[in-house]
């Protein structure tokens, strides 16, 4: 094993100003050089970053400072006591950096498991929260909406759900400037006791407070899309099943259009005339043009993309992760939270009928 003993190299000219975001480059499916090529493309635009990662396999860029940690927990089974017992990984680094004030934000393209547990340990959750949630914006011509969780919690409680839910409608209406979004549970049905029982007393709880939030109720997955909701909320399997299926579902569409305007002369033809078109809708669906999911609920903020994402995809999760922190996301969206009475407390607790813990 190479030694873990941090080498930085320091090439940064930005103000002392700019934002800085601290990146593990560990873990990506193309490998740590494609992460710091979209690290050095967000540094071109103003944003600092901290990448951690093996020196050898990163190319030196203005406005990034490389910290070489070669040690990864991206791949292991059971990252919580992974992220305990290994100081030198480049996650648990990168969110000390993060929790120790170096950094302003995190970013990270492995495993989510490993970056939940390194910042639940490290950046602590922020008062009042029950459990972080992963919160992705689905990009939906016409009807986007906001999915959460989208991977960070298998199992949940009611209280869970419900607090994703206002998180959720914060989190819309602040940095999306959606008024007064439309809230739904995903079931497999739309009526109130449709789901598991974690689901069923959810929407309970919910529906006793709707005044709150603009909770509507349940929806079935083939709803999604339609524009029936503005915030749909999911246990993190649920949530990233149904991503996971609407990106792949996309991706084989857009082959398909693209294997039957290519099989004629004639469809040639006519693909030509309408690939301007298929084009602005498929950087329009694109995942990485969305940058990935925020990370809600710890002190400071993360941002977690797909690890199959290249330069372009973690560029814009660096360039969202400066964002939040501009325009000071984590603050607002937990002032929100308290505002409505949706921090963890007595009376949130009461609020929800009690189940078996998952």
């Amino acid at each position: 094993m190479r030694s873990s003993r941090p080498t930085t190299t320091t090439t940064s000219t930005s103000p002392s100003s700019a934002v800085t975001v601290a990146v593990d480059a560990n873990g990506a499916d193309l490998g740590p050089g494609e992460v710091a090529r979209g690290a050095a493309a967000a540094a071109r635009d103003g944003v600092r970053v901290l990448l951690f990662g093996p020196i050898g396999e990163v190319e030196p860029a203005e406005g990034v400072e490389v910290v070489d940690a070669p040690v990864s927990i991206a791949k292991v089974a059971d990252p919580v006591p992974a992220a305990r017992t290994t100081p030198e990984a480049s996650i648990v680094q990168a969110v000390k950096a993060v929790a120790a004030g170096r950094a302003d934000a995190l970013v990270s393209g492995g495993s989510t498991g490993a970056a939940l547990a390194a910042g639940l340990f490290e950046i602590k959750r922020a008062r009042g929260i029950y459990r972080p949630a992963l919160a992705v914006l689905v990009p939906v011509p016409g009807a986007p909406f906001l999915l959460l969780d989208a991977g960070a919690n298998v199992a949940v409680r009611p209280e869970h759900l419900v607090q994703f839910a206002h998180m959720g409608a914060a989190f819309s209406e602040l940095v999306l400037g959606v008024a007064r979004p439309r809230v739904v549970l995903l079931s497999n049905g739309h009526e109130p006791d449709r789901g598991p029982e974690v689901v069923v007393a959810a929407h309970r709880a919910l529906a006793e407070r709707a005044g709150a939030i603009d909770f509507v109720g349940n929806v079935e997955g083939f709803a999604i899309g339609q524009g029936m909701a503005d915030v749909i909320v999911a246990d993190g399997y649920a949530g990233n099943v149904a991503l996971k299926v609407m990106e792949g579902t996309t991706a084989a569409l857009f082959e398909a259009v693209r294997s039957a305007a290519m099989s004629t002369t004639r469809s040639k033809a006519g693909g030509a005339l309408l690939r301007p078109a298929l084009r602005a809708l498929r950087d329009e669906l694109d995942p990485q043009e969305q940058g990935g999911a925020f990370l809600l609920g710890l002190r400071r903020l993360g941002v977690v993309p797909h690890g199959s994402f290249g330069a372009r995809g973690f560029q814009r999760a660096i360039e969202l992760a400066a964002r939040g922190v501009r325009e000071d996301l984590v603050a607002r969206t937990h002032d929100r939270l308290s505002e409505v009475g949706a921090a963890r407390g007595r009376e949130a607790s009461a609020a929800v009928a009690s189940v078996p813990e998952p």
